[in-house]
């Protein structure tokens, strides 16, 4: 039976919503809001205006979760049904309380978020849909469509016109014949594209022929002779050469940082724009008694409403956005959102300086603010599978642990009596082995010190490959900063973490006989509990925690006036990891006369520590890695799962607790060197899209994005490769280096200009041109051809481990 479309006016109540159902969409047809059946969801009619709501279900628990309201514009959509659309979605507004956040959508345009939604992809139809008419007819045949597919992790398909005339080299195109479906491949376009152009084609077939229909693939027109007749056949024989690929939006990535905070109000018939402040924003700029607009460089404007702010204000919202859009000077299709006081998105919360959700409201009124610690009942982690998410717990920390410190570049291993006692000024690969229903899995901890130096933080990465290469591939890598340990780090070593200063291996407890050393020891059981030692003087003291000053004659155990129960009962457990010695127990406000000596005098120190910040109102951010233009970009992905991560990306998870290190330390640190940068080994065994530009190629080693070189190379090395002198150039610097290549001696040049690379990868033996060594068929590529493959010049390529060049090769068909 046909689904009965529900009808509303703005003169009625607001349609019935199925409250287990997380997403509603509602077509404008005749000025009235119908609802989209279910199967349809996806496809959206260009003359037509659509209103979507999302209710994230698995937040429902969270509080002050908001829900996101759209309303989407099509490019040939009429003034009316815009105007009815915003009506209607002001209703909804009120309706559904504060808690909502909308957005305008335009065609081709979308928000991030919008986009989130459909996993397979939106559908752009032409035209309108004519009343009584169903949204998505199934198993019908009878049909010839050209539709244009583009997007990187968010895909849309357009339906264009008939003609070759619509193709260009760069996106994907799908001919679609009723029984017969074919998928046209721009000889530009990546892996990536590829797989999800055919996720969305399959899906078609699926939903609009009940899987049916035939689909074929045309990656190379030579070898698709076959299909590329039937295409002919449909499309004429195509006269002259494909057009370049389009850029997919006209406003400047790079525009995106330009944040600037206006105050816009009405004055009689006037909209007045006043200027309050550009970066760094502060969140008290913003007085909960008016409206704002938040403009990111023309990309996306946001508007603040104030909790206090009338009704008359929060209705001119959107009017008042487009005023704005159009006064700047800015595209029709710029994204706009509206968000309330109280529920902003994560997206407007980072373009401030800092954010509290605590703004306005009384602090702390006491004293001392104790460290809020909750002892983790492990027991829970299998019957609630959300708290160990939380957690981030693969278990409760009982497996196997092997230790391995990084010394002179190469990984030594740790005495299982010392596996818990680590440096600073040393890095630390960590293998945690356990059992996982019934499976051995495998987690590789890469710890590095914030005082070590990059030539060891390039070592840790390059020893961690050579580990995961030892067990097949099968390790999953964490890279964990001091001082950023996630809990189950954390728990495998029951308690028992100890980090001392310097780089002197395990050599620390013998110096606590000749020097004054203090420990700051934090926790309240075995799973959270690490000790670090700090500056032995007084001013590192604090009130809320547990302090171990040891000299050559004493040892005190100092309790601050705010520590609990637990976390004493917890240092007296961990106190014989450092000293052997007694230890007398000294409380705040007790101490004997050297102790203070020891410490070099009184000082002040923190006796009024800050609450902690509640990570459960935040939630992780995705984004996925690309550089359209040579510029890193990033994509999130609002609502993920699992099902986002594709072998083909690289992506970025933001969990907002992770990396608590200030820009300095970051840049001297993790990011000193290039080097350090290159060795990203967490995805090091996935085939990576090309998308990145010259700095990220170089990182990720590779690419099997066939889109044109961004670098000029410089002059060519001499076959043989000898010593050789190359200067690679690009649009803003030039360097020169002289370096000794260590080239293959097999291989003999077959041609100055190289073999094309269709000849050389993922050829067998036999199937060589004469004369190429098959141990080294990437050594006959050209310069340009094997910089745009690898990613790095062929001197780069073969001064590296032979491991990796033989890893490598295998990922790109040279082996």
């Amino acid at each position: 039976m046909a689904e009965r479309p529900m009808r509303m006016d703005t003169n009625k109540g607001l349609p019935a919503m199925e409250s287990h159902r997380d997403l509603h969409i509602w077509i404008i047809e005749n000025l009235k809001m119908v609802p989209v059946p279910r199967r349809a969801y996806r496809n959206f009619f260009e003359e037509h205006c659509y209103i979507v709501l999302h209710v994230p279900q698995s937040l429902k628990a969270t509080q002050g979760a908001s829900k996101d309201l759209h309303y989407w514009v099509g490019k040939e959509a009429s003034r009316d049904a815009e105007d009815a659309a915003g009506s209607f979605v002001q209703h909804l507004q009120e309706a559904l309380g504060g808690a909502t956040v909308q957005h305008r959508e335009a065609q081709g345009h979308e928000s991030a978020c919008f986009l989130s939604y459909f996993r397979r992809g939106i559908i752009y139809r032409k035209g309108g849909l004519a009343s009584g008419l169903s949204h998505v007819e199934t198993n019908m045949y009878n049909i010839q469509r050209l539709l244009h597919i583009r997007g990187r992790k968010h895909v849309s398909a357009a339906e264009v016109e008939l003609s070759w005339n619509s193709f260009n080299k760069g996106d994907i195109f799908l001919l679609d014949l009723g029984r017969m479906m074919i998928q046209w491949n721009g000889p530009k376009t990546s892996i990536a594209e590829k797989a999800r152009g055919l996720a969305l084609t399959r899906s078609l077939q699926d939903q609009e022929r009940g899987g049916r229909a035939q689909i074929g693939v045309v990656d190379d027109e030579a070898k698709a002779t076959d299909l590329m007749q039937i295409m002919e056949a449909v499309l004429g024989c195509r006269v002259g050469n494909l057009h370049a690929t389009t850029p997919t939006k006209s406003i400047n990535q790079l525009q995106k940082p330009s944040v600037r905070l206006y105050h816009v109000y009405e004055k009689g018939k006037d909209l007045v724009v006043q200027e309050l402040a550009t970066c760094p924003l502060t969140q008290d700029l913003l007085q909960k008694e008016d409206c704002y607009i938040l403009d990111q460089g023309g990309f996306k404007i946001y508007v603040w409403q104030g909790c206090m702010s009338s009704l008359q204000e929060k209705k001119a919202s959107f009017r008042r956005a487009l005023g704005f859009i159009q006064a700047k000077g800015y595209p029709s299709y710029t994204n706009v959102e509206v968000v309330n006081d109280g529920t902003e998105s994560a997206a407007f919360k980072q373009l401030f300086q800092s954010w509290s959700g605590e703004q306005g409201k009384n602090k702390n009124p006491r004293g001392i603010g104790k460290l809020l610690q909750v002892k983790l009942d492990v027991g829970k982690l299998h019957s609630q599978p959300e708290l160990a998410a939380q957690l981030r717990m693969v278990d409760d920390g009982s497996g196997e642990v092997e230790v391995w410190c990084i010394q002179d570049l190469r990984r030594q291993p740790v005495d299982p009596k010392h596996r818990g006692q680590l440096c600073a000024g040393s890095c630390y690969l960590v293998l945690y082995t356990y059992r996982n229903m019934g499976h051995i899995q495998y987690l590789l901890y890469l710890w590095q010190g914030l005082q070590a130096s990059a030539q060891e933080i390039k070592a840790l990465s390059s020893n961690a490959e050579e580990l995961d290469l030892l067990y097949h591939g099968a390790l999953v890598h964490e890279h964990v900063t001091m001082g950023s340990e996630p809990p189950h780090f954390l728990a495998i070593f029951q308690g028992q973490l100890v980090v001392f200063q310097g780089s002197t291996a395990h050599s620390g407890k013998e110096q606590l006989t000749s020097a004054t050393r203090l420990f700051h020891m934090r926790g309240t059981d075995n799973h959270n509990t690490w000790t670090e030692e700090v500056p032995a003087r007084a001013s590192s003291l604090n009130s809320s925690d547990i302090f171990l000053l040891v000299t050559a004659s004493f040892c005190y155990l100092w309790f601050g006036k705010g520590c609990s129960g637990d976390q004493r009962e917890m240092a007296r457990t961990v106190v014989t990891v450092i000293s052997k010695e007694n230890k007398e127990i000294v409380l705040e406000g007790q101490e004997p006369p050297h102790f203070w000596e020891a410490l070099g005098g009184r000082a002040p120190y923190p006796s009024n520590k800050r609450l902690p910040v509640d990570m459960s109102g935040f939630q992780p951010r995705l984004f996925e890695c690309s550089s359209q233009t040579g510029h890193l970009v990033l994509t999130e992905v609002v609502f993920f799962s699992q099902e986002d991560l594709d072998k083909y990306d690289v992506m970025l998870l933001d969990t907002w607790q992770e990396n608590n290190q200030s820009y300095e330390e970051v840049v001297e640190g993790s990011l000193g060197a290039v080097s350090a940068i290159s060795e990203i080994t967490a995805m090091s065994r996935w085939p990576v899209s090309g998308r990145a530009g010259p700095l990220a190629q170089q990182a990720l080693k590779g690419s099997e994005d066939s889109s044109e070189n961004e670098l000029e190379l410089g002059p060519k090395a001499d076959c043989g490769g000898a010593s050789t002198s190359r200067s690679t150039s690009t649009s803003t610097s030039t360097s020169t280096s002289t370096s000794t290549s260590s080239y293959p001696s097999s291989p003999r040049c077959v041609s100055n200009g190289g073999l094309p690379r269709e000849q050389l990868m993922h050829q067998a033996a036999e199937d060589l041109p004469e004369g190429v060594d098959p141990a080294h068929k990437e050594f006959y590529l050209s310069d340009s051809d094997f910089q745009d493959i690898f990613g790095k010049s062929k001197e780069e390529f073969y001064s590296m481990a032979k491991w990796r060049q033989q890893q490598q090769k295998k990922q790109l068909g040279f082996f």
